[in-house]
């Protein structure tokens, strides 16, 4: 173990990582890796009218608030503009579909090469989704003026296009997980986040000088503070202690061992899974009632107000309020569906463990889903206060340049506490003093 320094722990490590061959290169494949995606994002779609393109994101701030995660891509409708989304939406398809399938729970138990056939089938179903995706964005664009009517040929060269960039982003992720640091899929997505941050914060302060100034401190305070809450619940799990009995034969002779250890269950299971799936209902009625919207008083343009995270309260209530609400409901579903994958009491049965006071089996069951019901309604509503905060921040702050997202701020932490773990594992590895207490 090196002798400790006087610089601060995460200095010193990011010096000893360089310090290091095989990490250097890994830590700069992955920014050339990063590079690469950002070229990509630049890369615009063929007839795409860029002036009108500009004006109706300047125009509608739900179109801003998703180009964030596109990092851009999708204000220039890029080859790039659904970024790795549509993976994302089949790998969550996969995790509902393996415990309602006979076939897929059989290949899931199959070990490493089970997994590796599902992850096939999952890369087989963005291509549909892909195409699916596109074809939708693209009829929305030109519903808005954006791409006028192009002809079929074209309309297809254009999708292809979308779905090749799609593919070609989840590619690289693969890349940066094999050979770089951290999940290369979550770090495409946190690169486009994290890209559309400089202009975000640009305008934060254009509007601190026109007149704003104490909402942007009060707005950066929230921002830490809600921060520091994600960190706190993202690492917050519930230890079960567990024991293990073994027998081992020496010399003719049969001893048993015995040994403790626990299992570490997560307050929020669930990830960032049930915001996706509470924003995707709320948005869609909106988005359909937008289609029939004159701008006049109508059914129509009330419902496309109700489903609107714009729209001012005593109306805009609804809408943060239902996602509230769907937040919290999708939280519970997704971390049952998760549990019931894992199946820990059978794990741990034919390992040989138990939890001391529980009889194996049945019983086992009950009370790992008891405390994981308990722990997930801190989780849920973790996750709900979360999904509201950008609401209430731009109510408190009056702040409405920045269009910062929960979903967004989940990723980022997320992505950025996995990837200090991995240095910090591969640093600890070759005997290099570690940087997180």
């Amino acid at each position: 173990m090196r002798p400790r320094q006087s610089r601060p722990r995460l200095l010193q490590a990011m010096i000893d990582a360089f310090h290091l061959p095989d990490l250097r290169r890994r830590i700069l494949y992955t920014f050339g890796i990063l590079v690469v995606f950002r070229f990509i994002a630049h890369v615009p779609l063929p007839g795409v009218d860029q002036a009108a393109l500009q004006e109706l994101f300047s125009s509608n701030a739900l179109l801003g608030m998703l180009d964030i995660f596109s990092g851009g891509a999708m204000r220039r409708l890029s080859v790039a503009a659904m970024g790795v989304y549509p993976y994302i939406t089949a790998s969550i398809i996969m995790n509902l579909l393996v415990p309602v399938i006979p076939r897929l729970q059989a290949l899931a138990q199959e070990g490493e090469a089970g997994r590796h056939r599902i992850n096939l089938i999952t890369h087989w179903l963005t291509v549909p989704l892909a195409g699916l995706s596109g074809y939708g964005q693209l009829m929305l664009f030109r519903t808005w003026g954006v791409i006028g009517s192009p002809p079929a040929l074209q309309m297809v060269a254009m999708v292809m296009a979308m779905i090749a960039g799609t593919m070609f982003l989840i590619w690289l992720g693969e890349r940066i997980t094999e050979n770089g640091i951290g999940n290369g899929i979550s770090i495409i997505i946190f690169a486009g986040i994290v890209a559309g941050l400089p202009e975000m914060i640009q305008q934060g302060f254009l509007a601190a000088a026109t007149g704003f100034p104490w909402g942007l401190v009060f707005y950066i305070i929230i921002t830490l503070a809600t921060t520091m809450f994600i960190v706190v619940f993202t690492e917050a799990h519930r230890r079960i202690p567990v024991q293990y009995a073994k027998s081992v034969f020496r010399g003719g002779r049969m001893y048993r061992q015995s040994g403790s250890t626990h299992i570490p269950l997560r307050v929020n299971t669930a990830g960032m899974i049930p915001l996706i799936f509470a924003v995707s209902i709320v948005l869609f009625p909106g988005m359909i009632a937008g289609f029939f919207d004159t701008g006049e008083p109508s059914i129509a343009h009330t419902i496309k107000l109700m489903f609107s995270p714009d729209t001012p309260i005593p109306l805009g209530l609804f809408y943060w309020g239902l996602n509230f609400l769907l937040v919290i409901g999708f939280a519970f579903f997704y971390t049952m569906v998760i549990f019931e994958q894992q199946d820990l009491p059978g794990v741990l049965q034919r390992q040989g463990g138990f939890i001391p006071g529980i009889r194996p089996g049945k019983q086992t069951a009950t009370y790992l889903n008891q405390v994981i019901r308990r722990i997930t309604w801190a989780g849920a509503i973790f996750l709900a206060i979360v999904a509201v905060i950008p609401f209430l921040a731009r109510e408190i702050t009056n702040v409405q340049q920045i269009q910062l997202t929960g979903m967004a701020m989940l990723i980022v932490v997320g992505v950025v506490l996995d990837t200090m773990k991995q240095l910090e594992a591969q640093l600890v590895m070759r005997r290099y003093e570690g940087f997180i207490r």
